[in-house]
């Protein structure tokens, strides 16, 4: 459903004069009025600061401005340039990170909105509502991360599986795909990807899945952006079979499925779950043009409970479920698996691998450059993975009292475990298991929030949390469209004076350069520019700039309602602009415990604020 601002009805006299005027103006500037995004444009994002046409502002995802009118020294100044609201009682988690061209602010909202705003102003130019079925299975909040755009459209996922391709400039239904099935556990909240295959040349739409806590097979797309119809599926389940071009291809990883165990009572010869095995790729990718790779984290194991996934009597170590939480070079012709890299084996945490993959380049003790991903994974280990093979070449805790394992082993890449820190089966009888203590919780040492990379520092800043969990095994029983976890718990406190740590990470050393505490929970993503600046938002609704250099907080503004999106900042008519998504949600609130207690005065909201300089000050 879309609706634009209407005018009022005019005269015929003077309809005939504003038709003769629109027509001048249209010849004139219609061009720009309808300018398409080329992959060009895409491909130079990172470079460019007119526009914003990636999530994650470039391909690589580094979340990193060269822009520099607003900076260390003048950050105090800045205000409010204006503020949309996204309105009705869809209020919600509100997630996106927001796309800008040609003075336009493509945002989406909760319940699979979106909205098109006059970059300058605030006006509203167009909005689109997806009518959503009422059983719709979102595991983590109704919400939205945002668009990708291309050529003369924006497309994304909505809640009941499908994938939306809108004009840009009138909003209005191009094609709209069903991807799975919604009342399984199927959904989309990440923001799709538009990649270019280097071998062809074909633009093409990449997207996931989500549904993994309701037992669903990952599985990653990639569509022809005219039409939508698929180019290639890859499942994210070992033995999983792949399409290409409508027809079967290969199956992912070995096609006895060596890492899942075999069920001689089954009929399939599997156990359930590998037919519900999760991975799904929920998060949007990063693209390695180089290469031609496709870079995305792959989801969590289904269900959690890996007991369910041993062998009875065998070592949950014999049984890695593979593909799943980990990261995953896709080859963007073919959709073939070119490598993988798992963080967490059998995974029994719900640890997942779906956090960003951060393309950076760095020299190592030899003075080699390498090229790598940068993931800092739920499980609190910062992962450095050459991006042209998957080995591992660095790993670090970038979090406090790390329970489950000591390290990770830099030889073999596997974590070295804990004795005792996966929850043991219930005893005959009884419908729990022993509780344990476990550090960090299903909801992470970072979540999906972006992290940001500063070419100018060569430090990440990571949006971390500190907290831990009482864990248990218990049942997992698969029933289409009901949660598949096999696991009970209950997230607490790891200190009394924080929650939410923003840490400043040197990815060659794993040093701590400086740190940000927070009462609440941080579940916002972040900016780094080469103003020197970190801009971040908080769950109690400030919205903070921070000196790159030594974490010092300049400036904060209270917008109202908690941020959990990642800021955006672009130039136009030669002024800088900051934009974030505010209105508090997401897990925290449905899934966190005693956090989801600590945030209950939170109050929620949605909209869109933007900030600049003032106008009569922009040095």
């Amino acid at each position: 459903m879309t609706t634009k601002q209407l005018p009022s009805t005019p005269h015929p006299v003077a309809r005939a004069v504003q038709s003769l005027l629109l027509i001048g103006s249209l010849s004139l500037s219609g061009s720009v009025l309808a300018k398409n995004v080329t992959w060009e444009d895409i491909a130079n994002d990172h470079l460019t600061t007119h526009n914003v046409l990636q999530y994650g502002m470039g391909t690589n995802a580094q979340r990193w401005s060269p822009l520099t009118q607003v900076n260390a020294d003048n950050v105090f100044k800045l205000t409010p340039a204006w503020s949309y609201s996204f309105g009705d009682e869809k209020q919600r988690g509100q997630e996106s990170q927001a796309v800008i061209h040609d003075g336009v602010v493509y945002v989406t909202g909760s319940y699979s909105r979106v909205f098109a705003i006059d970059a300058k102003t605030g006006k509203r130019l167009w909005t689109y509502s997806h009518r959503l079925p009422d059983n719709i299975r979102p595991c983590c909040d109704v919400v939205n991360r945002g668009v990708a755009i291309y050529g003369d459209k924006i497309y994304f996922g909505t809640l009941d599986a499908r994938v939306v391709a809108l004009n840009k400039d009138t909003g209005k239904v191009v094609w709209n795909k069903k991807f799975a099935d919604h009342a399984v556990g199927y959904t989309m909240t990440g923001a799709p990807t538009i990649v270019k295959d280097q071998k062809s040349g074909k633009i093409m739409l990449v997207h996931g899945s989500s549904g993994d806590e309701f037992g669903v097979v990952g599985r990653l797309f990639a569509r022809d952006t005219e039409t939508g119809e698929e180019i290639w599926m890859r499942p994210f389940v070992e033995g999983h079979m792949g399409r290409l071009n409508g027809k079967d291809s290969t199956p992912t990883g070995d096609i006895k499925a060596p890492s899942w165990p075999d069920d001689p009572n089954s009929p399939t010869g599997k156990k359930e779950a590998w037919s519900q095995g999760g991975g799904a790729p929920w998060q949007s990718a990063s693209f390695d043009a180089e290469t031609n790779t496709i870079i995305i984290g792959a989801g969590n194991p289904a269900p959690w409970n890996g007991w369910a996934r041993t062998a009875d009597g065998g070592d949950p170590k014999d049984y890695d479920s593979l593909y799943t939480s980990g990261q995953v070079g896709v080859d963007a012709t073919t959709g073939e698996v070119k490598w993988f890299y798992q963080h967490t084996p059998n995974d029994a945490w719900d640890f997942s691998g779906n956090n960003e993959l951060v393309l950076f380049d760095y020299k190592d003790k030899d003075g080699k450059t390498v090229k790598a991903t940068a993931h800092a994974d739920r499980n609190g280990f910062f992962y450095v993975v050459d991006r042209n093979n998957g080995k591992l070449q660095n790993a670090f805790p970038f979090v406090d009292k790390i329970t489950w394992a000591t390290h990770i082993d830099l030889k073999t890449g596997r974590p070295v475990e804990v004795e005792g820190q996966r929850p043991p089966k219930p005893e005959p009888g009884e419908s729990r298991g022993k509780t344990v203590e476990v550090s960090p919780p299903f909801l992470g040492g970072k979540n999906w929030n972006p992290m940001a990379y500063s070419q100018d520092t060569g430090l990440f800043y990571v949006p971390a949390n500190h907290w831990k969990e009482d864990y248990w095994a218990e049942e997992a029983v698969y029933k289409a469209g009901s949660a598949y976890l096999g696991m009970g718990f209950r997230i607490k406190r790891l200190y009394d004076d924080h929650v939410g740590i923003l840490r400043a990470m040197n990815p060659t050393t794993g040093k701590v350069v400086w740190e940000h505490k927070e009462r609440l929970p941080l579940w916002a993503g972040v900016l780094a520019t080469k103003g020197n600046l970190v801009f971040t938002g908080t769950g109690d609704g400030y919205f903070k700039a921070f000196d790159a250099k030594n974490g010092k907080e300049l400036w904060k503004f209270q917008v109202g309602t908690g941020i959990i999106s990642p800021p955006v900042t672009w130039e136009q008519d030669g002024e800088q602009y900051i934009g974030v998504t505010a209105g508090y949600g997401g897990a925290v609130p449905l899934w966190g415990g005693d956090m989801a207690d600590l945030t209950k005065p939170v109050a929620q909201g949605g909209s869109f604020w933007v900030f600049k300089l003032p106008s009569w000050d922009k040095k």
